[in-house]
């Protein structure tokens, strides 16, 4: 073993025992950012940072499981990822679809997708949703797999069903504006019922949100790391939950 991986294996060891179980983030949202910078600088080709990408959810995962974290929201493809061209975003899909499939395979996490299922091309569509029908009694962690996903998407999504849903009640626009709040928005979020993400997480070293999550993440706390996404070390991860704890959580202000 080399001694750099000592170094980083005593340090990950004492990460760990600093840590508390109870205070770690219910739900963790992950930006994994950086893919196709880091296969630039190896000399590759975009597709192979998406699999290395890729190679490193599982992984991911089980760290978040033995943290205690119990919902994880992964944004693998943004609606505006889909204006790509055809010859980096048909590899790229591909690769969802394998790794999503290698995921329920698993039979150990809950898989549901988050995102404009409609825009997607019909194959990948329906992966995503036998990914989550055959996964639906797996023991542990809810995964959120975001493809085609766009805050403002959601959100405009949110009222369009708030809307139809009253609409076949025969709720009339006046009543509805009479009464509608927050909760009846958040009721029809693709993560509705699910709690919001306590810590939101982007590699690659770039500091915005970029519409993930939008309404969610009102009260998140966020951690930028440098690292980009393959390159994410559990180091990395132990870093942030300990930042994450360190904070004194204030909602509203």
């Amino acid at each position: 073993m080399a001694l750099k991986d000592l170094v980083y294996g005593v340090y990950e060891r004492q990460l760990m025992s600093s840590l508390s179980r109870e205070r770690a983030p219910r739900h963790v949202g992950v930006i994994l950012d950086g893919n196709r910078r880091w296969a630039a600088i190896q000399g590759s080709s975009s597709a192979h940072g998406h699999r290395a990408g890729a190679d490193k959810i599982t992984e991911f995962l089980t760290w978040c499981e033995e943290a205690g974290v119990e919902v994880v929201t992964l944004w693998l493809l943004s609606t505006d990822n889909l204006g790509r061209p055809a010859q980096e975003l048909e590899p790229l899909l591909a690769i969802i679809e394998q790794t999503v499939t290698g995921l329920a395979a698993t039979g150990r996490w809950r898989l549901h997708p988050v995102g404009a299922l409609d825009l997607l091309p019909a194959p990948i569509a329906t992966g995503l949703k036998k990914a989550q029908s055959d996964t639906a009694d797996a023991p542990g962690l809810l995964v959120n797999v975001a493809v085609g996903y766009g805050g403002r998407r959601e959100v405009v999504d949110a009222v369009r069903s708030l809307l139809v849903e009253h609409a076949t009640r025969g709720t009339s626009l006046d009543d509805l504006a009479a009464v509608v709040d927050v909760e009846h928005i958040a009721e029809h979020l693709y993560t509705a019922g699910q709690p919001d993400p306590d810590l939101v997480i982007r590699t690659s070293g770039e500091q915005r949100l970029s519409g993930f999550l939008l309404w969610q993440s009102a009260h998140s706390e966020f951690y930028f790391c440098e690292a980009y996404w393959p390159d994410f070390r559990k180091v990395d991860f132990l870093r942030a939950l300990r930042n994450y704890e360190a904070r004194g959580r204030r909602y509203g202000t």
